[in-house]
């Protein structure tokens, strides 16, 4: 059975502004925690690389795939799902009317990053555990 956040969780997580995510190394310690922008697509919750899948972070999650999240006053342990979003223009659609809805205060050059290309092209789905 797959492990699924609960309702709190998802809840909390994807309510928050922002959170604290960091990748493990192979060694299994943790990198530099980076600031990300969450977004909740029901049940389910993803993260965007602005710079895309040239970005440090992206390459070193995507090929881990374990990382840990601070969001919303939980603290967890994640596996970074690569979500094939570039692959799925209905799914990423729908992510950046998420991203928008959440974030739509921010300039518009804010919003128009974590919804560009390069962006859509580097969804994570966070999985608990």
């Amino acid at each position: 059975m797959a492990t699924t956040w609960t309702p709190d969780e998802r809840e909390r997580i994807g309510s928050a502004e922002e959170m604290e995510i960091t990748s493990r190394r192979d060694d299994g310690t943790l990198q530099r925690p980076r600031t990300i922008w969450v977004v909740r697509h029901g049940d389910d919750l993803y993260v965007r690389s602005v710079r895309g899948r040239g970005s440090t972070w992206f390459k070193g999650t995507r090929a881990r795939h374990r990382g840990h999240v601070d969001a919303g006053g939980l603290s967890r342990d994640v596996t970074f799902v690569d979500a094939d979003a570039d692959q799925d223009t209905e799914l990423n659609d729908e992510l950046d009317a998420a991203y928008r809805d959440k974030y739509g205060r921010y300039a518009e050059n804010i919003l128009r990053d974590i919804t560009g290309t390069a962006a859509r092209a580097a969804t994570m789905r966070l999985i608990p555990g």
